[in-house]
C-alpha cells in the first residue's frame, strides 16, 4: 500500500516560538485512504514508557500529541514505526512514494548498484522503450 501523501505546514507552538522554531512542512506517514486525522512523528520520547510525539491534522486543526509505539511485530521481529491503535497498515507494508521515486532514478542512472532487483530493470527498459 502506498504512504499518504498529505503535506501540512506546522506553526510551532507558542512556547517554542521564543527558541526561533519556525514553521515546517509535515508529511503524513499513514497508508493511501486511511480514515481520520493525518500523522507523522515529530521525535522519539524515548525513556521507559516509551512512544513519541506525533503530530496529527486535518483541514481544521493541528495537535501535537504524545502517543505510545504500535507494538506488532513484522516476521522478522521489527517493530511497526507508527503509534498504537494507529488507523491503517503496519509500516512495513507502506511504501513510501518518494523513497520509491528516487530508487527508480538511482537505478535507472545506475543499474549496477541494484543487481538482483528485476522490477527495478523491468521498469527501466520500459520507460526507455527497450
Amino acid at each position: 500500500m502506498r504512504q499518504c501523501t498529505a503535506v501540512a505546514l506546522l506553526p510551532p507552538p507558542d512556547h517554542l516560538i521564543t527558541l526561533a522554531a519556525e514553521p515546517g512542512h509535515i508529511l503524513c506517514e499513514l497508508a493511501t485512504d486511511h480514515p481520520g486525522d493525518h500523522a507523522t512523528m515529530l521525535w522519539d520520547e524515548g525513556g521507559p514508557t516509551g512512544g513519541a510525539v506525533w503530530a496529527r491534522w486535518n483541514t481544521h486543526r493541528a495537535r501535537l500529541i504524545p502517543l505510545p509505539w504500535c507494538l506488532a511485530l513484522d516476521p522478522r521481529k521489527e517493530a511497526c514505526e507508527l503509534f498504537a491503535d494507529h488507523p491503517s497498515p503496519h509500516s512495513w507494508d507502506i511504501t513510501d512514494p518518494t523513497h520509491e521515486a528516487i530508487t527508480h532514478d538511482l537505478a535507472r542512472q545506475h543499474p549496477h548498484l541494484f543487481p538482483g532487483t528485476p522490477e527495478i530493470a523491468e521498469r527501466t527498459e520500459e520507460e526507455d522503450g527497450s
